[in-house]
């Protein structure tokens, strides 16, 4: 540990970091140089409680051995594997697993390398299966205002977040864009799922209406949207979602890179809800952060449709260099077998009530005007500084630093997801700081 203290390196110019208050941070950074289970370690040496698990995808905690003992084995036993036209036996049983823990008749997988690739995935294979059924005119991609679904082209289109969008021009053609469902007015401060909203989904027939349904490919939305606040779906709004998809032969696409592997108390969101989608968009937990991989679990329907034809011939023109790499599967493989081992998948729902107590404790400090939960996902939205958006939420970060732990923020709301391993002492100590830095009037 000694060697990696105080490793700041001599120039920080080269790395232009990625969604980063560059000048503010290469000023005075943050740089981690060590973590073990809960916690993050510093390079000037301070322990860290890790409030959002990296970025919602450490959901076993930090260094895991049986991880990186696999990764390890793998990068000394098969290194990389030609994806195209070639395989290895771990892709295969991984892809195995994942349909074990999917939600019945998703039986396929698609690998990738990030969640913005498995949705620009689940996107082009929406596009295509309509194609392979004769119906080539169903090019139209539906999103909701608020949503984030990664950052590549398509993802950006069918997102919904302003700042993601409004630099790169046109994007895809052929966009449209149901309303988000937060409803502050009516859902302060609900634990779980908001009584108000659920009609909102009745948004899609106005859409369907607009642009005819044998236009309308797919519709993605996040069972529940992370990056844009947290904002949990009203009670019957999947549900009617499914419903309209499957009166209009539109395929359904739940963005679950957030939301799968245990975040809310089940394998995935769709479980959860009990609403079946037609795709699941997943990465972040797959391997516990530790190796870029995501995945797109597809129904056989969807699947069979590109059967047909000559069997030499590729069916589906699409896929990355390092689909189902051998050392991320092997990743993979291990974090599954921890998950399974201690329960993980289904702890969430185990701690919900009290996560649910603690966060909502909260709800009497200086500037918090909401407070939003499910499974072990937290928001606390702050009254923003008039005049200057986001400054205080990303003060509350600065500050929860300083004082050893890490929040995540989004304009000016605060997000918390922390490791699927949390105690409740680990949870005390998370709000008992933030409400310290909260109660300063930041």
């Amino acid at each position: 540990m000694s060697n990696r203290l105080n490793a700041t390196p001599n120039d920080l110019r080269a790395f232009w970091m990625p969604f980063t208050a560059n000048r503010q941070f290469k000023k005075e950074p943050r740089l981690f140089v060590g973590a073990k289970d809960m916690y993050y370690t510093t390079h000037d040496g301070r322990q860290v409680l890790d409030g959002t698990a990296g970025l919602w995808c450490v959901n076993a905690g930090h260094c895991r051995t049986k991880i990186t003992e696999a990764i390890a084995a793998q990068a000394g036993e098969l290194d990389y594997a030609p994806a195209f036209q070639l395989g290895h036996p771990k892709a295969f049983e991984l892809a195995n697993r994942l349909v074990d823990l999917a939600p019945e008749g998703m039986n396929h997988v698609l690998y990738t390398n990030s969640g913005s690739e498995s949705v620009e995935t689940a996107l082009k294979v929406a596009l295509a299966y309509h194609r392979v059924k004769g119906n080539g005119s169903r090019f139209r991609l539906i999103g909701r205002e608020r949503g984030y679904h990664g950052v590549n082209f398509g993802g950006i289109s069918v997102g919904g977040i302003v700042s993601n969008r409004k630099m790169f021009g046109t994007l895809l053609t052929g966009v449209d864009h149901m309303p988000h469902t937060h409803q502050p007015g009516k859902n302060s401060f609900t634990k779980g799922q908001p009584e108000h909203g659920g009609d909102i989904a009745s948004e899609l027939e106005r859409i369907v209406t607009l642009h005819d349904a044998s236009t309308i490919a797919a519709v993605i939305v996040e069972p529940v949207s992370g990056s844009t606040g947290v904002l949990i779906p009203p009670k019957g709004y999947l549900q009617k979602l499914r419903e309209i998809c499957t009166k209009h032969g539109i395929l359904l696409i739940f963005d679950e890179v957030i939301t799968g592997f245990g975040r809310l108390g089940a394998p995935f969101a769709a479980q959860y809800y009990d609403v079946k989608p037609d795709m699941i968009t997943t990465a972040k937990g797959l391997t516990n952060g530790v190796i870029p991989m995501g995945a797109v679990l597809v129904t056989s329907e969807i699947h069979d449709a590109f059967m047909e034809g000559p069997e030499h011939m590729i069916e589906f023109m699409h896929g990355y260099t390092y689909s189902g790499n051998p050392i991320a599967s092997a990743a993979a493989l291990a974090t599954l077998d921890v998950y399974k081992e201690e329960g993980l998948l289904t702890r969430a729902a185990e701690l919900s009530d009290y996560w649910t107590e603690a966060l909502h404790s909260l709800k009497d400090c200086p500037n918090v005007i909401d407070i939003r939960n499910t499974g072990l996902i937290g928001a606390i939205e702050l009254d923003p500084i008039a005049g200057e958006p986001t400054k205080r939420a990303f003060t509350a970060f600065l500050k929860s630093y300083e004082k050893g732990l890490l929040i995540r923020t989004t304009g000016d709301i605060i997000a918390l997801s922390p490791p699927l391993i949390i105690e409740k002492h680990h949870i005390d100590e998370l709000f008992g700081k933030l409400r310290e830095i909260l109660k300063n009037n930041i």
